[in-house]
């Protein structure tokens, strides 16, 4: 259910992208020159832009929606949901009371669904987490050593009982 907005309104945004090319361009303004010195033949338009992470959240939305690479999908979804939020809902900006109760609204919706996203990134689906494994494995380790170190006691103790008495036989 959480990735159903990002696959609708992914495929909206890749179709028609110019409608939030006004919204974007902001964003899109600051993260050009950035974009621009990582490779010089990454596009840094707008439209470009909001295609690409129309796309991606199209994809990613797909992915978390059948069940495959849900963490990462998930990440990924989180992390274009930052500059989109950001781009599209500034109610902060708003002189319109009724606008900027709309976007604040907006805003708080998205910061409910980064937070989903979040919690699903986390998630290991009832299996034991990595730090789970990693200390479980640790202790498991330890439990051998241990093992080990007392077999290899037990056996000198048995090698010197063995000379002693093979040095108290004759011949």
């Amino acid at each position: 259910m959480l990735s159903g907005i990002f696959v609708v309104s992914g495929a909206r945004n890749f179709a028609n992208p110019e409608r939030l090319v006004p919204a974007a361009k902001p964003i899109t303004d600051r993260v050009a020159p950035l974009l621009a010195g990582a490779h010089p033949r990454i596009p840094t338009d707008t439209a470009t832009l909001v295609r690409a992470n129309a796309a991606v959240q199209f994809g990613a939305g797909l992915m978390l929606a059948t069940g495959r690479l849900t963490r990462p999908a998930a990440l990924v979804l989180a992390g274009t949901l930052i500059p989109v939020t950001l781009a599209g809902h500034p109610f902060w900006s708003n002189d319109d009371p009724i606008a900027k109760n709309n976007n604040q609204i907006h805003f708080l919706k998205n910061l409910g669904l980064l937070g989903g996203l979040l919690l699903a990134a986390a998630d290991t689906e009832g299996k034991p987490g990595l730090r789970w494994r990693a200390g479980h494995r640790i202790g498991h380790s330890r439990r051998s050593v241990r093992r080990a170190v007392r077999t290899a006691r037990r056996e000198a103790r048995i090698a010197v009982l063995s000379a002693s008495t093979a040095r108290r036989l004759p011949g």
